[in-house]
C-alpha cells in the first residue's frame, strides 16, 4: 500500500523535529559545568586510550564520538558492551578511560562491565540523560545529556537525546583538540587520503616542474625564441634568468598578447623589452595551497619556484595544482 503524507504536514513535522533537536542542544550548552572540565582533565591525564561504549543508538553515536576523538588527537576506539563481557574487556587496561553512553543510565550491558572497569583502575566517564541513574552514580565523572523531550511524536525513538550526546561528544573532542594544541597539519596527518590531507601535506616541491620541463631564457633572448621556449615548457610562461639562474623576470602568454596588441613587431624585440620584472615567486618548502592562494590573490596562473637567493628551482601553474588535487 502506497502511503503518502501531505506535503504541508511533512514540512511542519520536519521543522518541528529540527526545532526540538536544536532546543535540546542549546539547553545542553547552558548546563555545561565543572563536570565537563573534570572529564577533560581526566582524559588529558589518561596514559592509555579512550574507550567509548554504548548499546543501540547510543552505540552508534559512541562510534562517531570515538572516531572524532581519534581524528583530533585523542586516540580512542569503540567497544560494544555486550562483546566486552564476552572477552573484549581484555582490550581495556588500567591506564584507559571509558566513556559509557546510555540515555537511561540503566543499560544492563554497560552496568555489567562497570565493576570490572572499576576493579581494573580505569577511569569511568558516563554520559546519560538521568543524573540519578546507576551509571551516573558509579562514574568518576558524569556528564548530563538530558533532554526535555524526543523529537519523535511518540516521545519514544531516540532523536533529540542522541543529537544532544553527539553534540556533547563533539564539544569534548574540540576542547581536547584545543588543550593539546592540535593543529591543521596534525589533522591532515590522520586524514592523508582525503582532500584536506592533500591540501595540507602537499608541498610546492612535490608538484613543481623541474629539469627539462622547466622553461627559462636569458634577458637577451629574442621574443620568437622565447615563444618557442614557452611552447616547449607547456605552462604558458618562461622564467627570465641571469647566468647564475637568478630569476629577474617572467614572460607569459599574457605579456605576448599585450605586446602584440600594442602593434609592435615582436620579431624585433628581446625578452628584456616585454618581460614582467620583479615577478611573484614561491619557495619549494611552502605548502601547495599557499601557491594557490598567491595565484588567486595576484590573479596569475604561473609561478617560478626559487630558493632563498632567488635561484630558479622549478615552476608550476594552476593546472599542476588541479592535477595534484590541491584545488
Amino acid at each position: 500500500m502506497n502511503q503518502t503524507l501531505p506535503s504541508a504536514k511533512a514540512l511542519d513535522l520536519a521543522r518541528q523535529v529540527l526545532r526540538i533537536e536544536a532546543d535540546a542542544v542549546m539547553a545542553l550548552a547552558g548546563r555545561i559545568d565543572g563536570a565537563f572540565v573534570q572529564a577533560l582533565a581526566l582524559i588529558l591525564n589518561c596514559r592509555g586510550r579512550v574507550i567509548v561504549s554504548g548499546m543501540g543508538k547510543s552505540g552508534h553515536v559512541g562510534r562517531k564520538i570515538a572516531s572524532t576523538l581519534s581524528s583530533t588527537g585523542t586516540p580512542a576506539y569503540f567497544v560494544h558492551p555486550a562483546e566486552a563481557s564476552h572477552g573484549d574487556l581484555g582490550m581495556i587496561t588500567r591506564d584507559d578511560a571509558l566513556i559509557a553512553i546510555s540515555n537511561s543510565g540503566e543499560s544492563a550491558e554497560l552496568l555489567m562491565i562497570v565493576p570490572i572497569i572499576k576493579r581494573l583502575g580505569a577511569k569511568l566517564i558516563s554520559i546519560t540523560g538521568n543524573r540519578h541513574s546507576a551509571l551516573a552514580v558509579e562514574a568518576d565523572v558524569h556528564l548530563d545529556a538530558a533532554v526535555a523531550l524526543e523529537a519523535c511524536p511518540l516521545n519514544l525513538a531516540p532523536t533529540a537525546s542522541t543529537t544532544a550526546v553527539l553534540a556533547l561528544g563533539d564539544a569534548l573532542a574540540v576542547a581536547l583538540l584545543d588543550s593539546r594544541g592540535f593543529g591543521a597539519e596534525d589533522f591532515a596527518r590522520s586524514h592523508p587520503g582525503g582532500s584536506l590531507g592533500r591540501r595540507l601535506l602537499t608541498h610546492v616541491r612535490d608538484v613543481m616542474r623541474t629539469g627539462t620541463a622547466l622553461a627559462e631564457v636569458a634577458s637577451a633572448t629574442s621574443v620568437p625564441d622565447a615563444i618557442l621556449e614557452i611552447s616547449r615548457g607547456g605552462i604558458g610562461m618562461t622564467a627570465v634568468v641571469t647566468p647564475e639562474r637568478r630569476v629577474i623576470g617572467v614572460v607569459t602568454d599574457g605579456d605576448l598578447r599585450r605586446a602584440f596588441a600594442r602593434g609592435v613587431d615582436l620579431r624585433s624585440l628581446s625578452v628584456a623589452d616585454i618581460m614582467g620584472r620583479k615577478p611573484h615567486s614561491i619557495g619549494p618548502d611552502h605548502l601547495a595551497v599557499e601557491a594557490v592562494q598567491m595565484m588567486e590573490q595576484y590573479k596569475i596562473n604561473q609561478l617560478p619556484v626559487v630558493d632563498e637567493d632567488g635561484i630558479l628551482l622549478g615552476a608550476l601553474n594552476m593546472h599542476d595544482l588541479f592535477q595534484a588535487k590541491v584545488i
